[in-house]
């Protein structure tokens, strides 16, 4: 395919939110997998501390973000094949469902095992699940398998962004990348 002379873009706050999100989601579930196979210390709970924070953030910026998707419409989707539009936003709709659901599901393990989340060690956030280690277990077990179905959502996205951009050389990935000056 021929790129277009002027591929329509996302907005720059649809742009500044998608990116901000990508790295905190990939530092998060980074952080998660380091933090499980440590030995209880003080760096493992400073760990857990900054992995709930992040959390709680990707949630307001997720929040943010379907705000600013609901009031602003996306650039068309490009000529491409019927499946391939039909993965696309079902993709992109199970990956702003796993942004609520993630953080959603730790924070509820945190409230089940007794552990407050402070964000940013300022501001309390309130217990939405009374204190229950076996329920505790069920929702840790939930966020694992929720966080796992993030990470391989967001490699089947850069995947397919990728194949756009290197293969069909269509102008997609152009879309979501700042332009330079």
């Amino acid at each position: 395919m021929n790129l277009p002379t002027r591929t329509p873009r996302y907005t720059a706050t649809a742009m500044a939110l998608h990116w901000l999100l990508a790295v905190a989601i990939v530092g998060a579930f980074g952080m998660g997998l380091y933090m499980s196979d440590l030995p209880l210390s003080p760096t493992r709970l400073k760990l857990f501390n900054w992995h709930k924070w992040a959390g709680m953030t990707i949630l307001a910026l997720s929040t943010l973000r379907l705000l600013w998707r609901l009031g602003h419409r996306p650039p068309a989707d490009l000529p491409m094949p019927a499946w391939q539009a039909r993965a696309a936003h079902a993709v992109h709709f199970l990956l702003y469902l796993t942004f609520f659901a993630v953080p959603l599901s730790g924070w509820a393990y945190s409230s089940a095992a007794g552990f407050p989340i402070v964000w940013f060690g300022v501001l309390p956030l309130p217990d939405f699940v009374p204190i229950d280690k076996a329920l505790a277990h069920q929702l840790k077990e939930l966020h694992e398998l929720l966080a796992w179905g993030l990470a391989l959502l967001v490699l089947a996205h850069v995947a397919a962004a990728l194949k756009h951009h290197l293969i069909d050389k269509d102008g997609l990935l152009l879309r979501m990348i700042p332009a330079r000056r």
